[in-house]
């Protein structure tokens, strides 16, 4: 009888092992090869994130569309991934006039109501430009204090360094829900 019951706890002992080990693999699958957290380092992209903000990143399928928020990663630098906003993709012309603060792309002045303010801040790239096969143009939300395609330093970004689409906030919990 006792040794029944011995039986019996180490089964269950090894089937919430086995339970647990397969949550494991699971999460290691999913955090691999469908999306990734990220955290927010900086004011670039206010209102839309804030310092200290935990993402969600999917990066399978992905496709640069203008308008979404992304993650990107520089390899010949030392700072962090970057996080912005894909203002234009390949062969679409960025124009932008810093007396109005607007932004143009091919002609068109973008409605940009996730903006913190008008565009001022001009960097040391000439405009018009137009962007180039496999590259975005990208901007902070947050324009005149957000280091972006505007600047040489980070300019058109390879659509290979895109690590993917910012989709979810996480933190803080009273923000959580879908990035647009």
């Amino acid at each position: 009888m006792q040794s029944v019951k011995k039986r019996k706890r180490v089964q269950s002992a090894f089937e919430w092992m086995d339970a647990l080990v397969s949550a494991v693999i699971i999460v290691v699958l999913l955090f691999t090869f469908l999306f990734r957290t990220i955290g927010v380092e900086g004011t670039s992209m206010v209102p839309t994130l804030a310092n200290g903000d935990r993402l969600i990143v999917s990066h399978l399928f992905y496709r640069p569309t203008p308008g979404d928020v992304v993650v990107i990663v520089q390899p010949e630098s030392d700072t962090p991934a970057i996080i912005k906003r894909i203002i234009a993709v390949e062969g679409q012309t960025v124009d932008i006039n810093f007396s109005f603060g607007t932004v143009t792309v091919d002609g068109q002045v973008l409605e940009e109501d996730y903006i913190n303010e008008p565009t001022y801040m001009k960097r040391d790239v000439d405009f018009p430009v137009t962007v180039p096969q496999g590259c975005v143009f990208v901007m902070g939300d947050n324009r005149n204090r957000s280091l972006d395609s505007r600047d040489s330093s980070i300019g058109m970004v390879d659509q290979r360094y895109i690590l993917g689409k910012a989709v979810f906030r996480l933190f803080p919990f009273q923000k959580i829900g879908l990035i647009e």
